[in-house]
């Protein structure tokens, strides 16, 4: 499509551009004011053209713009139509002129319709340009001291006029940059650097508060010093420099306060338990802070502050110092205060020295101090008590204990107070020697040594003195045992006290100390009788009684003799024991000897009981004798000798002759070998059985035994054992034969014929027929 814009706009003119349109030959635009009855512009433009400026237009009026593409035939291919507002009218500056050296300041009359002004400044190809909403507009970020080209331009919605006819206008000088100083209390010194342009400067200085008057000065330097001014106070400086017509240029305004005056009326306060100062002093007008100085040779402290009094600590004892304090402001200081002397304590005591020059007495000394007017000793004993000396002289006397520690420490004093305190000494006399000492015999070798505590001991020693040797123990503790001893010696026993510090106290009572006997030796243990034994010792001991003890399960026995030999009595049979001595004398018991072991024989048994088993067989048993493990029994007779060696309590003996008296004795035998024999009551086997055995059938219902007896004056029984009965017959004395009638017939019978005894049962190991 057609189109058509614009692309500037001044007060009578409108500058339009459109694209190329096929088959025109010319442009034909229209411009006809909107608000303006009549007033319309035409202008044709050939078809190269497509560009074009409609001039001789009215300022800050409504346009509509119309444009018409025409081919050569005058018939319009494309139209095209904007609204635009021309720029408001062409402004007239009234005038021009310059009160600060970077900017001008314009005046014009305003211009109709105009929304804003656009001012411009021109030097040489640079220039500066400015909006401005409406009459005055100043142009700022100008040069000092130059001459500019000013014109102006109106502005509205619709562009901006044409420039105005310029005028010409000239920046003021700049400003002199101060630099202030106050070189006195009461003086400020005011410097600049030379302006561009300037034939001469003016200085004006007042009070800052308004108080007094001002003056001022005119000069061509660039320096100058006001004088007579009050010390510490804030001053208002202003000055500007003037061009050779004497137009001022911008002005410097620089507030100085002079720096203050010494203050007034110093006082020290010295604090001596923190070695340090407190300084006061009067304020002085104007000071910001202050400071104060403490000398001493080529030492200096120094303290700060913003108030009336300061604190100057670490201070050294034993100094003279002086005092000043200066005032500081942003101006600068005053002068140093007049110096006031100053003089600490003095220093805590050096080279101190503790002697003991006797037992009981101390001596304290000390070199001198600097300001040390007189001295002071305190010496505190570890139980809390404190005595002290007052000299000017540099060495006290004191008292003192044994096994106490005493702290000491030395002071200095002048009118400044008390030395700080220097080292605390301690000094510990030699330990108490024990007390209550006591000695108790323990054993043969061994004596236990207790005594009390004592004061100031960190270790004991207990020595046992005797002509071979010394013995030591070495303990914390109130109680030492003395072990490995000689027994039955004498001692001389004797507990000294040491400590780290002082050593020993050699000077402690000894007391003596016998030890127990030695142990006897057993060398020999004789049987004198079946229950009597004697032991026989070596003897070592001196004055002393000799105890010896068989121990065993039946009990203790005991026998005791001062010589080397004693009997034990009435010891039990069968028994082991272990028999050991001791020796006792005054000094204590010794130990036991080693241990001998006795044994006594077996006991004999009490009971034996004999029982024939068979013609020629006996038994014989017996109770336990104590000690015995085997027992041998013998049966002896003239005919001949049984015997029986067994481990049991009962033994069978063969080949025993019947009808014979024998001799029944036993031996009881221990595992060592111990023997008793014992006796018992004589045995009788008993009866021979006969021999020859026959039966004889008598009738139905009978029998007849016959036998051959083994001795003429012996009767016999006869007895028959059956199912059906039992039957006996007892021959008439002399006879060896027996009829035994009314057998129940059919039944198997056992016959056994046997000696007649004067009393106990019947025999019952005779040889037994059968009969049927």
């Amino acid at each position: 499509g057609f189109s058509m814009s614009i692309y500037d706009v001044t007060s009578r003119s409108i500058y339009l551009r459109w694209p190329k349109i096929s088959g025109a030959s010319s442009y034909r635009v229209t411009a006809t004011a909107v608000n303006t009855a009549g007033h319309s512009l035409l202008a044709h433009f050939s078809d190269v053209t497509f560009k074009g400026t409609l001039t001789s237009l009215i300022p800050n009026t409504l346009y509509a713009v119309q444009a018409e593409a025409i081919d050569k035939n005058g018939i319009i291919l494309a139209e095209t139509q904007i609204m635009q507002s021309t720029a408001p009218d062409i402004p007239v500056i009234d005038q021009a002129y310059s009160k600060l050296s970077n900017s001008i300041t314009v005046e014009w009359r305003a211009v109709p319709g105009a929304t804003s002004y656009l001012l411009t400044a021109q030097d040489g190809d640079s220039f500066i340009e400015t909006v401005v909403t409406n009459s005055p507009g100043t142009v700022t970020g100008l040069k000092p001291a130059t001459l500019y080209r000013i014109t102006i331009r109106s502005i509205n919605s619709g562009g901006k006029s044409q420039p105005s006819p310029f005028r010409k206008a000239k920046t003021v000088l700049a400003a002199p940059v101060l630099s202030v100083s106050s070189p006195s209390c009461d003086s400020i010194a005011v410097r600049w650097k030379a302006v561009y342009m300037a034939a001469g400067f003016s200085v004006s200085l007042m009070r800052s508060d308004g108080l007094g008057r001002m003056l001022k000065e005119n000069t061509t330097n660039t320096s100058l010093i006001f004088t007579n001014l009050d010390p510490g106070t804030l001053y208002t400086i202003k000055a500007y420099a003037w061009n050779i017509n004497g137009i001022p240029g911008d002005d410097f305004t620089y507030n100085q306060r002079t720096s203050p005056n010494a203050p007034a009326d110093v006082q020290v306060a010295f604090n001596s338990g923190a070695l340090r100062a407190i300084v006061s002093w009067m304020p002085t007008e104007g000071a910001l802070t202050y400071s104060v100085t403490a000398s001493s040779g080529l030492l200096k402290l120094k303290c700060n502050t913003s108030s009336a009094s300061c604190v100057v600590p670490s201070l050294r004892c034993g100094s003279e110092y002086y005092v000043s304090v200066t005032a500081y402001n942003d101006a600068g200081s005053s002068k140093p205060t007049d110096a006031v002397s100053l003089k600490t304590i003095p220093c805590a005591p050096v080279n101190i020295s503790i002697e003991e020059d006797e037992p009981g007495h101390l001596l304290v000394s000390w070199s001198s101090v600097n300001f040390g007017y007189y001295y002071v000793v305190f010496v505190k004993s570890d139980d809390g008590l404190e005595v002290h000396c007052n000299t000017s002289h540099t060495q006290c006397h004191f008292q003192s204990d044994c096994g106490f520690t005493y702290f000491i420490s030395v002071f200095a004093y002048n009118k400044a107070g008390q030395s700080p305190l220097g080292d605390v000494f301690n000094y510990t006399t030699a330990p108490c020697c024990p007390s209550d000492l006591r000695a108790v015999v323990v054993s043969s070798d061994t004596v236990q040594v207790t005594w009390a505590p004592v004061r100031g001991v960190d270790m004991y020693q207990t020595r046992a003195v005797d002509w071979s040797g010394v013995a030591l123990c070495n303990g914390t503790a109130t109680a030492c045992t003395l072990s490995a001893l000689q027994c039955n010696t004498q001692y001389n026993v004797t507990v000294y006290s040491f400590s780290e510090a002082r050593g020993s106290n050699t000077s402690c009572a000894s007391k003596y100390v016998a030890t127990a006997p030695c142990s006897p030796e057993i060398k020999n243990i004789s049987k004198e009788a079946l229950s009597v034994v004697s032991v026989h010792w070596q003897s070592n001991n001196e004055e002393a009684t000799y105890i010896v003890t068989a121990r065993g399960e039946a009990g203790l026995w005991h026998c005791r003799s001062s010589g080397n030999s004693c009997t034990l009595i009435n010891l039990p049979c069968g028994s082991a024991f272990s028999v050991s001595a001791i020796a006792r004398s005054p000094a204590g018991q010794s130990l036991p000897s080693h241990s001998v072991p006795l044994e006594t024989a077996p006991c004999c048994p009490n009971d034996l009981i004999v029982t024939q088993v068979t013609q020629s067989v006996t038994n014989i048993s017996w109770s336990v004798g104590m000690g015995a493990q085997t027992y041998v029994t013998t049966l002896e007779s003239p005919k001949g000798q049984a015997k029986c060696h067994t481990l049991q309590n009962y033994c069978l003996l063969g080949c025993i002759t019947c009808s014979t008296n024998y001799t029944v004795s036993l031996k009881a035998i221990s595992e060592t070998g111990l023997t008793s024999s014992c006796t018992y009551r004589g045995y009788s086997s008993s009866a021979c059985c006969p021999s020859g055995v026959k039966l004889y059938r008598l009738g139905n219902n009978g029998i007849r035994v016959y036998w051959r007896a083994s001795e003429e004056t012996r009767d016999y029984h006869t007895d028959l054992h059956g199912s059906k009965g039992n039957f006996t017959c007892t021959p008439s004395s002399g006879l060896s034969h027996c009829d035994i009638m009314e057998i129940p017939c059919g039944d198997v019978y056992t016959v056994v014929v046997s000696p007649v005894t004067d009393k106990g049962p019947k025999l019952t190991f005779c040889p037994k027929k059968i009969y049927s």
